[in-house]
């Protein structure tokens, strides 16, 4: 079993930056990758970005260019840098634990949750 934790949601203001964690504990050993997801229209939840055990990465089109994922691996911690926040990046954000199964990626351990809400 994996537990993840996140922290660092709050309310900015728009241009702002805000800075996501996500510690993870358990059996880390299995991990493969971590990301970190979104709610979004039509969609149950989607990928905003996500980095794998090896340090490859991938962002959502909406989110390049102003978010940064990176992980420490000594803190088993995942983070989301955030900046050139929009209003439209209002959401809870889930960080996800995910374990490789015949080459496919499952998220198996999510986290509750961390409130972002960007004012206008």
């Amino acid at each position: 079993q994996v537990q993840v934790v996140e922290s660092g949601g709050a309310l900015v203001q728009a241009g702002g930056s805000l800075r996501l964690s996500c510690a993870a504990s358990g059996s880390i050993f299995s991990i493969d990758a971590m990301g970190w997801y979104r709610p979004a229209p039509g969609k149950r939840r989607e990928l905003v970005a996500d980095i794998s055990s090896g340090g490859g990465t991938n962002y959502a089109d909406s989110v390049k260019g102003r978010f940064t994922i990176s992980r420490d691996n000594a803190k088993n911690t995942v983070y989301l840098q955030m900046n050139m926040l929009k209003p439209g990046d209002t959401a809870i954000y889930y960080c996800a634990a995910a374990r490789l199964r015949d080459g496919i990626l499952h998220y198996d351990y999510w986290g509750q949750g961390t409130q972002v809400t960007v004012s206008s």
